[in-house]
This record gives structure tokens, C-alpha cells and sequence, in this order.
């Protein structure tokens, strides 16, 4: 497994800044066929699109957002990615992606199969909720955590897997996939010492050996 540094790009503005994007956008090769789960209204499927000449395809549950995608020309069909991705065959896509989405899903383990058998490798980013400031939080203030990368409270947040690194390599090993490249990230630094304590998010890059 490598553990790799970001290098700096124009990427980042052109996406919202996300610092997940620019991992995603380095990792995806030109060219590319994609598919993008929980593509939201479809900011990076449009960049992979446009820069990448990526044959990208998105998945999401808000008709409101799927509608801002199609209006965009951007191939987009509602989903529930946690019902599974029976509509596509093994290996039709060179990369699946799963960005800031892992912890939402109802059955993440299912997802993560499904991801692995239509995509040749799959890359999940997801925030670290074994991150510092969640867990000085708990300890010290005896409630839910709520931080600057989570801030919601606990009665509207969408996240329910408070999944951490050691948590997320936990399951790629039970389900017997490898990890060919991570990143951690805080704020928009790399972080190599501690990640699990030290990063805010971690983005992987996995596939069947």
C-alpha cells in the first residue's frame, strides 16, 4: 500500500475547493470510464467530464439533484446506492467513486462490494471520526461531537457510521480487497504522522487483488 502526497493543483477552485476532489481528479486517468455514487448536483462528474474526457455516469437519491445534472447534460439516474447496483455488469467501469457519501449509507459493507465488482477499483473518501477534536470532544463535553469538518447536530446530521481509518482498513482486509494508494489529509496538508489521531478525511484507492 503507498501512502502518497497531494500535489498541489488548479483543480482545487475549479470544484469548490473540496480537497477530496483534488485526490479524486489525480487518481482518475484520462480518458476513463466512471461512475460516480452519491454524485450530489454533479460538480465533479462535470469536471472529470471536461478536463479528464472521463466517460462519466452518476448515481443519486434527490430528484432535485438529478434534475440540476441532466440540466447540465450530465448522464444521472436516481438511485438508492444502498439497494445496490444490479443494473451494472462486472467490471464496466475503470473507477467507481464514493466521496464524503461512505458514512451515510445504511449497509456501507454492501456498497463497497458492489463498488469492487462493477469497477475495476473503487476510491472512497470519507471524513476520519477518529480525528482529535471528535474524540476531545465526546471526552470533554460529554456530548455528541461537533466540529469545524462535523458540524452538524446530532438530530439532523446524515451521517450514521461514525467510521474511522483503522475502521475503513478493518473492512477492506475482512472483505479481502487491497489497498493500492491512501491519503490523509488536514485541512489541505498531507498528514503522515498518526493519521487515524491527525487527519480530518482519507481518501482510498482499492481493488481486488
Amino acid at each position: 500500500m503507498e501512502t502518497l502526497e497531494a500535489q498541489p493543483s488548479a483543480f482545487v477552485p475549479e470544484v469548490l475547493g473540496r480537497r477530496d476532489y483534488r485526490i479524486i481528479g489525480e487518481i482518475v486517468d484520462d480518458g476513463a470510464r466512471v461512475l460516480d455514487l452519491g454524485c450530489g448536483e454533479g460538480d465533479l462528474l462535470a469536471w472529470l467530464e471536461q478536463r479528464k474526457h472521463a466517460e462519466a455516469r452518476g448515481v443519486e437519491i434527490s430528484t432535485e439533484k438529478v434534475r440540476k445534472c441532466v440540466a447540465q447534460g450530465l448522464s444521472v439516474y436516481q438511485s438508492d446506492i444502498d439497494a445496490g447496483l444490479a443494473d451494472y455488469p462486472d467490471h464496466c467501469f475503470d473507477f467507481v467513486i464514493l466521496s464524503q457519501t461512505l458514512q451515510e449509507a445504511r449497509k456501507p459493507q454492501i456498497v463497497l462490494r458492489e463498488m469492487v465488482r462493477v469497477g475495476h477499483r473503487a476510491i472512497v473518501a470519507f471524513p476520519n471520526f477518529g480525528h482529535w477534536s471528535v474524540r476531545l470532544s465526546l471526552a470533554w463535553r460529554g456530548r455528541a461531537p461537533k466540529t469545524g469538518h462535523l458540524p452538524y447536530e446530532w438530530y439532523e446530521t446524515p451521517n450514521i457510521h461514525f467510521v474511522t481509518i483503522p475502521d475503513f482498513e478493518d473492512l477492506v482486509h475482512h472483505e479481502g480487497l487491497e489497498i493500492e494508494r491512501s491519503y490523509f489529509l488536514r485541512g489541505d496538508r498531507q498528514v503522515t504522522l498518526r493519521p487515524s489521531l491527525l487527519a480530518d478525511s482519507a481518501v482510498y484507492l482499492i481493488r481486488n487483488p
